[in-house]
């Protein structure tokens, strides 16, 4: 049984500094979690992560209400996936796109950013931009200690369509590829991977992959004339329509298994 995860920025010391055998305090929001709703005390064992990699796995000699006493049994650095997968993901309404950061995560995504598009009703502006982007990045925090990841995908600021053209266009001219996840594509996400490890000259994915999902009200002939412009592939999910929540973590899914990583 794979042990409880909890994230590291309250503990004393801080995680890059302990060693095999050494002695931590786990406080702040983390340890009163642990302490308190999860109940967790002395002879019980946890993973804490500091979110890029490095994870903990530590005895628990003694609690109270806001701490945990830990000492460190195993200390190991884990590598970083590859290939790296980003997922573009547009505002979407009714907690869809929430969802859809918080499944994907769960899957594997490496990083996520949201994409103000043309189609979407919902909008962050002003305030409500950082307000977004700092709820979505909770809700990978809990998903990426929910599903014992020592990995935290980091949410970016959102970005519209041409601020996102040019990004992609960045990230083609560096080798790396962006899937338009879109329901008149011509070409399957499965039949597109196949297409590309094949034309590659080491029979491999390439090391940064974007899945661009739109809202529900689907991606505009404009917008994705713009997306291909700048060096993305439209590719499509099967014979069914997938609801924003969930077509990034089906094509996550084709990308992982692709990779070798199911």
């Amino acid at each position: 049984m794979t042990l409880p995860v909890f994230l590291g920025e309250d503990l004393t010391p801080p995680p890059a500094s302990l060693g095999v055998g050494e002695r931590a305090a786990l406080g702040g929001s983390e340890g009163r979690h642990a302490a308190s709703v999860r109940r967790i005390g002395a002879g019980e064992r946890v993973d804490i992560v500091d979110g890029r990699g490095l994870r903990l796995t530590c005895d628990v000699i003694g609690s109270d209400k806001a701490t945990l006493s830990l000492i460190v049994r195993e200390s190991r650095r884990e590598d970083a996936p590859v290939p790296e997968v980003v997922l573009v993901q547009a505002l979407a309404k009714g907690g869809r796109d929430e969802a859809a950061v918080e499944i994907c995560t769960e899957t594997g995504v490496d990083r996520v950013i949201p994409w103000a598009s043309q189609r979407a009703i919902v909008q962050w502006k002003g305030p409500k931009a950082e307000k977004g982007r700092t709820k979505w990045q909770a809700v990978a925090r809990a998903a990426a200690k929910q599903s014992r990841r020592a990995f935290v995908p980091p949410v970016e600021d959102v970005v519209d369509s041409a601020r996102l053209a040019a990004w992609i266009a960045s990230l083609t001219a560096e080798g790396g590829v962006a899937f338009v996840c879109h329901e008149e594509a011509s070409e399957s996400l499965g039949a597109a991977l196949v297409r590309i490890r094949r034309g590659s000259a080491a029979d491999s994915l390439p090391a940064r992959i974007a899945l661009v999902v739109g809202p529900e009200g689907g991606i505009g002939a404009e917008e994705s004339a713009q997306l291909v412009g700048a060096g993305a592939l439209t590719v499509g999910l099967g014979t069914h329509v997938l609801r924003s929540s969930t077509a990034g973590a089906v094509a996550l899914t084709l990308i992982r298994a692709a990779a070798g990583r199911y």
